[in-house]
């Protein structure tokens, strides 16, 4: 295994992008919750403690002793990270006055110390948080501070203990990157040697050593994800990997047809399965998103087992399953933001094994994998698309005829994109049937049908996400072509809305 630095996931928004900042400075890391370390993992180079939306002070915080990890690594304590450090070695953590949020300006430095080696006063940093230090414990030091925070930044004498009140992950920290860079490779000794070769390399001997000569199926979407996971695994095990690519009735318009072509050219070994019916008789009558989604799950799990029952001794299942996936399906405090059909294990009956050799990346990460498993740019580059698919995209029941209607005017929005020179500019696209008719006006008739929402979106990882600021004339000409072409569209509607507050997917 690599070296690594564990990142200890006190419960912040952000804990996921101190990680794909690591991954970003070539070395690997791994977010564990905060009473999870890996005490004996010989790998473990560097400890990192993120925020929370917690108090240090209160009852029902995270906490655990941190001593005894700083007597072994040095550790990087960032806003509640950096208030525990000072609170557990005796300082003071109060609320402070006013909530400190947003940019602020560096104005003392200490340059000498290795945490902010080339790192000027003037630097933008980005706070966010409603409690700060006021008194350092005895053998703290301050290194670096803004106008309204003193204790920017501190470190513990003699120890490598360091712990910063901003948040160096975001990109509003424009010194950001610098300062894990000094933390990880400066002061941890991180080889900067994890990327996507070497992920290959580690990960392909790894699947040959764990499944041996055992038979694997593979649940295609058509996603980069499971299909990234399918040339990796075929890679290590070649005819012993079996793909299936289910149509639940869901997928876009003729996507199942050219994502066949596309699997099958790439040498996979996938067999193509028409279970519509199934899923639309299962879903008939059902609006809830939760529901929805265990509903299809639990279909993609029986029409595996189905399929795997008719292949010989298969004893894995194999899935896309990334990093995010399992962050957003159960946070750290147990509350499930929404369940992902990929996430969650296995039926009993069902006597499979799971493989999720994409489990620890984040989609940048997988894109950057396929790449350099030198699989073609336009399955690489494919925009995300939910594993429920067009289901949580009709809010509401499902029936054909929504189905029919989203899928035409979906076509017609990403269509548009692509001859726009658009869709490489956005993170990922698509279209919501809203529950909702509103009335219209078509020649000298009046009409009653129904509205649709526009979504696009800009982001890295999908865990933030900044709606697309695309041209008003792309707009007004996918809005009056989905009209005038899509049979039961009367209205549509674009979403401005940005990742946090809402989802990317509206269900």
């Amino acid at each position: 295994m690599p070296q690594k630095i564990v990142i200890l996931d006190f419960g912040s928004q952000t804990t996921q992008l101190i990680g794909r900042r690591v991954r970003e400075l070539n070395t690997y890391c791994e977010i564990v919750p905060y009473n999870k370390f890996p005490a004996d993992d010989p790998d473990v180079i560097g400890v990192i403690l993120s925020g929370s939306p917690f108090s240090v002070y209160d009852d029902n915080s995270f906490k655990i002793d941190v001593a005894p990890i700083a007597a072994r690594y040095p550790v990087l304590g960032i806003c509640y990270g950096a208030q525990l450090l000072a609170w557990q070695n005796g300082g003071s953590v109060e609320g402070a006055p006013s909530r400190e949020y947003g940019r602020a300006i560096l104005n003392h430095v200490d340059e000498a110390d290795p945490l902010l080696t080339g790192i000027r006063p003037s630097e933008t940093v980005w706070m966010s948080h409603g409690d700060t230090i006021t008194a350092l414990p005895a053998d703290f030091r301050i290194i670096a501070s803004t106008e309204e925070v003193a204790c920017a930044a501190f470190r513990a004498e003699g120890r490598r203990v360091w712990g910063v009140q901003f948040h160096p992950e975001v990109f509003h920290s424009t010194c950001g990157t610098r300062l894990l860079e000094n933390f990880v490779c400066g002061i941890c000794g991180s080889k900067a040697d994890w990327s996507a070769d070497a992920y290959i390399e580690t990960t392909v001997r790894e699947l040959r050593a764990e499944l041996g000569n055992d038979k694997v199926v593979l649940g295609l979407s058509g996603g980069v994800d499971s299909s990234v996971a399918a040339v990796l695994i075929s890679k290590a095990i070649g005819d012993n990997l079996t793909c299936i690519f289910v149509d639940h009735g869901l997928l876009r318009k003729d996507e199942f047809r050219q994502v066949l072509d596309d699997y099958r050219c790439l040498g996979l070994n996938v067999i193509g399965v028409d279970a519509s019916d199934k899923f639309f008789s299962e879903l008939a009558g059902v609006s809830d998103p939760e529901r929805k989604r265990k509903i299809i799950g639990k279909g993609f799990i029986d029409v595996f087992d189905a399929e795997a029952r008719k292949l010989k001794d298969v004893k894995w299942l194999a899935q896309g399953t990334i990093y995010p996936d399992r962050i957003e399906s159960l946070s750290i405090t147990g509350t499930t933001i929404k369940s992902h059909h990929n996430v969650g294990g296995l039926p009993e009956k069902m006597n499979l094994r799971l493989c999720e050799p994409l489990k620890w990346l984040f989609k940048d990460e997988v894109r950057r994998v396929g790449r350099a498993l030198g699989m073609p740019e336009h399955l690489i580059g494919r925009h995300p698309f939910p594993g429920p698919g067009l289901a949580v995209r009709i809010l509401g029941d499902i029936t054909r005829e929504k189905v029919r209607i989203l899928q035409e005017a979906d076509d017609i929005f990403i269509s548009g994109l692509r001859q726009w020179g658009l869709y490489d500019k956005v993170w990922q696209a698509g279209v919501i049937l809203l529950p909702v008719q509103s009335v219209g006006v078509m020649g000298d008739e009046r009409t009653y049908e129904s509205a649709v929402a526009l979504r696009a979106v800009t982001s890295t990882d999908a865990m933030t996400a900044d709606w697309a600021h695309l041209p008003y004339e792309f707009l007004a000409k996918v809005s009056n072509d989905i009209i005038n072409k899509v049979r039961g569209v009367n209205r549509v509607t674009y979403d401005i809305s940005s990742k946090p507050p809402a989802t990317i997917e509206w269900e």
